[in-house]
């Protein structure tokens, strides 16, 4: 269509029944789930940081780093305890194992990495069964990485246009920034000389989170306005990254700085919890506007209709 040609056909407008969104708006509580998804990412990632300390030979940042994991573990327990309303809940979730659910999964994760995170501590401070305390401690950092990310999976799983589409990056998006709050947590509770290592995977962790971030704003087209557009969504994402890249500047500026250390790190604990609560946000924008479940729905069906040989996405000959 040539720039003087005036489409005849007005623009499309998607509505629903009595103007209802199609899709259940998101129940889940803020700020309990952006916490406990906060949480979980740093947990994850500080049982990983603790083995590799300690394989490192830096102790220090070795205990440091577990008792993080175990703290955030348990206080991301209580978030989604919090969330759902009755601590039962939590429990029922826990008797039966059902693999093709990311949420029932994710809750089997969870359980473990909280009972080896403890005992890790426990071991450590009370100076007992070492070699117990070191398994469990080691547990904890395979389970790590699950912890971490199954989050992200149980958001793709929806129907929530913005994030079933987004499938693809949400992984690395929350990998990155478990990577980076895990590791803030760290530069947090040690010594600045201890954090050589730590600096390294917040820098690496933000890339990775910064990269994702911005493949689903540039991929995602129609269903990626809520991340992109003015709004609620896009106004914490942008303010998760300015403090995912200043937290990063700042501990790596401040490599002698104990204060700078912690500065740095605290930022990039509220980036990871804003980059969080703006997916969520985005989540609950595209549910409740009817043209993100509608338009992408259309394209799918002319695309199979096209590959079919009818419209309709129906093989030809075939009944109506």
């Amino acid at each position: 269509m040539s720039p003087r040609e005036r489409s005849m056909v007005p623009r499309a407008e998607f509505d629903s029944y009595y103007g209802r969104p199609i899709l259940k708006r998101p129940t889940w509580k803020v700020p309990d789930v952006p916490a406990y998804l906060t949480l979980g990412g740093a947990a994850g990632a500080s049982a990983v940081v603790a083995a590799g300390a300690e394989l490192a030979g830096r102790p220090e940042l070795a205990r440091a780093a577990r008792r993080n994991a175990a703290i955030a573990a348990l206080a991301g327990t209580g978030a989604l305890v919090h969330d759902l309303g009755r601590p039962e809940r939590f429990l029922h979730m826990l008797r039966v194992l059902k693999p093709t659910s990311p949420l029932s999964v994710g809750s089997w994760i969870l359980a473990p990495f909280s009972a080896l995170s403890a005992a890790a501590v426990a071991s450590d401070v009370s100076g007992r069964l070492p070699r117990l305390g070191r398994l469990a401690g080691a547990g904890a950092a395979v389970l790590g990485p699950a912890l971490a990310t199954y989050t992200a999976v149980l958001f793709a799983d929806t129907a929530v246009p913005a994030w079933h589409e987004a499938y693809p990056e949400l992984p690395f998006i929350f990998a990155g920034s478990a990577l980076a709050s895990g590791a803030g947590a760290a530069l947090v509770t040690t010594a600045a000389a201890e954090c050589g290592p730590v600096r390294h995977t917040a820098a690496l962790g933000a890339a990775i989170e910064l990269a994702a971030s911005r493949r689903v704003e540039r991929r995602l087209g129609l269903v990626g306005e809520p991340y992109r557009e003015p709004g609620r969504a896009r106004s914490l994402l942008q303010a998760g990254k300015l403090l995912t890249a200043g937290g990063v500047a700042t501990v790596l500026v401040g490599r002698r700085s104990r204060t700078l250390s912690a500065v740095g790190g605290l930022t990039l604990l509220a980036a990871s919890f804003l980059t969080r609560l703006g997916i969520f946000e985005a989540g609950v924008a595209s549910a409740e506007d009817p043209r993100y479940t509608v338009a992408p729905q259309r394209a799918r069906m002319a695309e199979r209709g096209a590959r079919e040989g009818t419209p309709s996405g129906r093989p030809l000959g075939t009944a109506g």
